[in-house]
């Protein structure tokens, strides 16, 4: 039997405990033996220019994972050609971890624009996705509502963005609540995002 890996992708701009919250929650509540959170380098459909430096954002993943059994941090997207897609970095993954199943992780909101996904239909037939519940306007797609490979994941809904605890800290704002506690030392001392 495979090992299974959920892959948890993200900018992680920075990670907070919404995403930890997730992550461990997705953990407990599923098949997956481990959860990997993938450090996005760049996301096709995202703005690049307020995204910290790659290894920043890996080092507080990494930070915030010290005490989690079953999560880890990945820059497995550092090293291919960007911007990167996402069957891309499975068709890489399969090829280097050939005796992991992978499954992906992501929110309802993503779920919703996934048909505009590069080679969508193929990961949808060939890999478990795994979606955890987000308050957002549009509908899912009719044939992504009952589809046998996706699994809808009863978890808390967590409505904190990086884009806020950003704007917190550059209002000077304290967020210590909202990261993980070496994470927040770490943008205390670094000054980041001020």
């Amino acid at each position: 039997m495979k090992k299974q890996v959920g892959l948890f992708f993200g900018s992680f701009n920075p990670i907070h405990i919404g995403h930890l919250i997730i992550a461990n929650h997705l953990l407990e509540h599923s098949t997956m033996n481990e959860l990997w959170l993938v450090v996005t380098p760049q996301n096709p459909f995202k703005e690049k220019q307020s995204l910290l430096d790659n290894y920043l954002r890996l080092e507080m993943v990494n930070l915030a994972l010290a005490n989690y059994q079953g999560l880890r941090a990945s820059n497995i997207e550092f090293h291919l050609p960007q911007p990167n897609y996402t069957i891309n970095t499975l068709a890489y993954l399969e090829e280097k971890y050939p005796h992991i199943s992978f499954a992906l992780i992501m929110g309802e909101d993503n779920l919703k624009s996934f048909h505009k996904w590069k080679n969508y239909e193929f990961i949808l037939e060939n890999y478990p996705i795994y979606v955890y519940p987000r308050i957002s306007e549009e509908i899912v797609p009719a044939e992504l509502q009952a589809h046998p490979h996706i699994n809808r994941i009863e978890a808390p809904i967590i409505e904190l963005s990086a884009t806020f605890i950003r704007n917190e800290i550059k209002a000077r704002h304290n967020v210590r609540p909202l990261l993980p506690e070496k994470v927040w030392e770490y943008i205390d001392k670094t000054g980041l995002y001020l």
